[in-house]
């Protein structure tokens, strides 16, 4: 079978639903890492506090506290990571066994299609799942990153390598956490890409509902409103 032929198969809707959530996946991703300053994200001002979390880090002794939130955010990314590869192994296993999933389809939708169109659709979720993996590990090694030039901050906030060193270590937290935010987005459209089992139409409105959560978490939600109240003595 051609390329062409395979094409065929699938409607010019499902061409602009493919499209559609690419699209949307790198824009809202944009969107949120390039926030202005008058609307910023919630991604945004959490940055401003790991800036100032490396200012006060200097003169904590102990820094067991430090320590314990570095760990906790390293954990979430293996968590994570360990998950998007389960999630890829059993998508990997579905293009190998389409029967039952082209059964639920069809009870679902009541339309029917060769085994290809079911694989490629699968595949759309994998390779979402594939970069949320990637970004996951990334955003684990950067917080090691971060711990090493962590260690190497000096307690005394008169030594002229402290401040330079923290603010460095601010930089890969911030580094770090980016990834793993681009990791969850694109678990979210994942997600979404289910959607397009039942359909172009269905996936389009997966993709628009997607956008919509995180936009609305992003630049909506009570955490942001919270973030943006006034620090008062």
């Amino acid at each position: 079978m051609s390329i062409f032929e395979r094409l065929s198969l699938f409607s010019p809707l499902d061409g602009v639903a493919v499209c559609l959530i690419i699209l949307a996946w790198a824009v809202i991703g944009w969107r949120i890492e390039n926030a202005t300053t008058a609307k910023p994200s919630v991604s945004g001002l959490v940055a401003q506090y790991q800036r100032d979390w490396m200012v006060q880090f200097i003169t904590r002794d102990p820094r067991v506290f430090d320590s314990a939130i570095l760990s906790t955010l390293r954990q979430g990314a293996s968590f994570f990571a360990s998950a998007s590869m389960i999630a890829i192994g059993g998508g990997m296993a579905l293009l190998g066994n389409t029967d039952r999933l082209r059964g639920v389809a069809h009870d679902l939708t009541l339309a029917s299609a060769p085994e290809l169109v079911w694989e490629v659709k699968i595949l759309l979720v994998v390779l979402f799942l594939a970069n949320a993996f990637l970004s996951f590990v990334w955003s684990h090694r950067l917080f090691g990153y971060c711990a090493v030039v962590m260690a190497s901050v000096p307690n005394d906030p008169n030594d002229l390598t402290a401040l330079p060193r923290a603010r460095k270590a601010g930089d890969i937290n911030i580094s770090a956490a980016r990834s793993f935010n681009r990791g969850l987005r694109s678990v979210y459209f994942a997600m979404g890409s289910l959607a397009w089992l039942l359909g172009p139409a269905s996936l389009i409105a997966a993709t628009l509902l997607t956008v919509l959560v995180l936009y609305r978490r992003e630049f909506a939600s009570h955490s942001r409103a919270v973030l943006m109240q006034p620090d008062e003595g």
